[in-house]
């Protein structure tokens, strides 16, 4: 009767180890990579499925261009197995050099490699200045905005988890002809609901779309002017300029105050549509922006 108890208690046992070291393995088996915004993290996702978890520095709802990290963020950082950058947002030109110094074995990858960058100055998608005058220093950084620039971020992602990861190779890279092939089914629906657009300009507070109006041939015009709320006269001038455009639209962005877009949206007599350049799901809120343009 013992020796049945004792050997019960043995396998039990025995199945307890087995059902642990499982699961140790799992999880020394999923990396962490640090991602600095959410749309990051749907092509990470996309192509490391199980092999990767994504750590998104930058919560929703806040700005990528003045958030800074709390230390428990910046511990995360250090525990991850490589760190995507964006390319040049401004959280990366304030912080990355500080990640880097205090994170000197940490892989960074950048997800602009190889991108056509549009001058930050270059905001209606078509001239190196606009009809408003904004300049911002540098190139702009919202590069996920494009098609090509979804196109670059997933093929950096798949050579980053590639470097880090080579006896995954197979895996990934079929998980990225799947997510290429979501890109470009996104691409034709945006084409398809904007080909009877007839006005081809749209208002926005912060220029997030200077890429998406480069891909589809709109004019963007923003409230913003080099990162500062717009005077008066700005909002005056900005004002007729809309009305000679022709445009039906003022898109704002949760990260922004709204009262500015209220008005020009009052005066013109445009319709005030909130979007989120910033959301996880990458193909579903562009095609909701092509939406709202369609619907003018």
């Amino acid at each position: 009767m013992l020796r049945s108890s004792l050997s019960g208690t043995f396998f039990l046992l025995l199945f307890f180890l087995s059902v642990v070291s499982c699961e140790t393995k799992r999880e020394e088996e999923v990396r962490v990579v640090s991602v600095t915004i959410e749309p990051q993290r749907y092509f990470a996702e996309k192509v490391g499925g199980e092999h990767f978890k994504v750590n998104v520095v930058v919560p929703a709802g806040q700005s990528p261009e003045t958030y800074d990290p709390v230390p428990r963020q910046m511990m995360e950082i250090g525990r991850s197995t490589a760190y995507l950058q964006i390319g040049c947002i401004g959280f990366e030109q304030a912080w990355m050099e500080n990640i880097c110094a205090n994170n000197p074995d940490l892989p960074v990858f950048d997800l602009s490699e190889g991108m056509d960058m549009l001058g930050g100055g270059k905001e209606d998608g078509h001239d190196d200045e606009d009809e408003n005058g904004h300049h911002h220093n540098g190139a702009d950084p919202h590069i996920w905005s494009s098609i090509q620039g979804a196109r670059i971020i997933a093929g950096n992602v798949l050579n980053a988890f590639v470097t880090l990861d080579e006896k995954n190779r197979p895996l990934y890279e079929e998980n990225y002809i799947r997510l290429v092939a979501e890109i470009e089914a996104t691409a034709d629906s945006i084409a398809r609901l904007l080909r009877p657009v007839l006005s081809r300009a749209f208002i926005i507070y912060h220029p997030a779309l200077t890429y998406f109006a480069e891909d589809f041939n709109l004019t963007q015009l923003c409230i913003e002017t080099d990162g500062k709320e717009p005077s008066p006269a700005q909002l005056m001038e900005l004002t007729d300029i809309a009305r000679n455009h022709n445009a039906r639209i003022v898109f704002v962005q949760q990260e922004f105050d709204t009262k500015n877009a209220e008005i020009i949206a009052r005066e013109t007599g445009c319709r005030l549509v909130r979007i989120n350049p910033l959301a996880y799901d990458w193909p579903e809120e562009m095609i909701r922006i092509a939406k709202a343009l369609s619907d003018e």
